[in-house]
């Protein structure tokens, strides 16, 4: 993107998140050439004026920029430096922005080979879901060296609400990992709340009302109430359809986990969280939204799906 001309943009990744962001990157006036392996992401995104291809090296071919958004580090990893990947096709210098959620020595990894073989490379995860991709209001977590999160900052922005630089490689993952594990406990804490609240006889709203501004108040109670009725955000009043799948919270945990095991800290909340997913998880609720912790709790709770 040079004066202000548009740029073409490979995106590999068009799932959930990446469908609305190409979307917004469109209407932001670039071309956006889009690759998955799912040919209904792809048709899905088409409709939304992606140009569908066939292949990692047709995504991009041509492309001054090219997104990753993709569910683990072994895609991202894959993607990048396998047969047919990323680093084989496309055009040395070109801007690397890998915006999947991963561990950080995965995307310490992708920053080393890229840099050996002449790519600029940006980790840049973000917060917001699949509402917050839809309405351009992510918040992304930029890693890397200045100039090359300075040259990315101008590609996130149709998407972002916020656009922070973390740090150096892998920080942005860093940031990504450490948020997410706050809101997984955040979320328990609400979902006992809830339960614990009605169980003592207290109206859902009123109780709401009193803990949003007190201090009880957190993103998860304001945003994922599990209860239905109280806030229009919610996934309980939609049965628990997921706006974050238990599975992706899970994940997301267990990375926060493992970085704490490598830098000798102990995680004793986050266990719990850690812990009620995989319950959910093995209860058959992988793909229900994660505020769905709630049932661990009470599994008669209102709005809880009843086997």
């Amino acid at each position: 993107m040079q004066g202000g001309t548009m740029a073409t943009i490979g995106w590999i990744g068009l799932g959930n998140m990446g469908r609305p962001m190409t979307k917004n990157l469109i209407a932001a006036g670039h071309t956006v050439r889009g690759y998955d392996l799912d040919e209904r992401a792809v048709a899905a995104a088409a409709e939304n004026g992606v140009e569908a291809v066939g292949s990692i090296a047709q995504a991009v071919d041509g492309a001054e920029v090219v997104f990753t958004m993709l569910p683990k580090g072994e895609h991202a990893r894959s993607v990048h430096l396998g047969d047919g990947g990323v680093l084989e096709f496309a055009a040395p210098g070109t801007l690397l922005i890998d915006s999947s959620t991963i561990d950080v020595d995965s995307a310490n990894a992708l920053h080393d080979a890229a840099e050996e073989a002449g790519f600029a490379f940006v980790d840049a995860p973000v917060s917001g879901g699949i509402s917050g991709a839809a309405a351009g209001t992510l918040t992304f977590m930029l890693g890397g060296a200045d100039a090359d999160v300075e040259r990315a900052r101008t590609f996130v922005e149709p998407m972002a609400g916020n656009v922070f630089h973390a740090g150096g490689n892998g920080a942005g993952q860093a940031a990504k990992i450490v948020n997410n594990m706050m809101l997984a406990i955040s979320l328990q804490g609400a979902a006992e709340g809830a339960v614990l609240a009605r169980k003592l006889g207290l109206d859902a709203q009123t109780f709401w009302d009193i803990a949003h501004v007190s201090s009880g108040d957190s993103w998860p109670l304001r945003t994922w109430y599990p209860v239905p009725g109280v806030v229009e955000t919610a996934a309980a009043n939609k049965g628990f359809d997921a706006t974050f799948a238990t599975a992706l919270a899970h994940k997301d945990v267990g990375l926060a986990m493992a970085g704490a095991e490598s830098v000798g800290v102990t995680l004793p909340a986050a266990q719990v969280a850690f812990d009620n997913l995989q319950k959910l998880m093995d209860d058959g609720y992988a793909d229900k939204d994660c505020s769905l912790v709630i049932r661990n709790i009470d599994p008669e709770a209102p709005g809880v799906p009843q086997d």
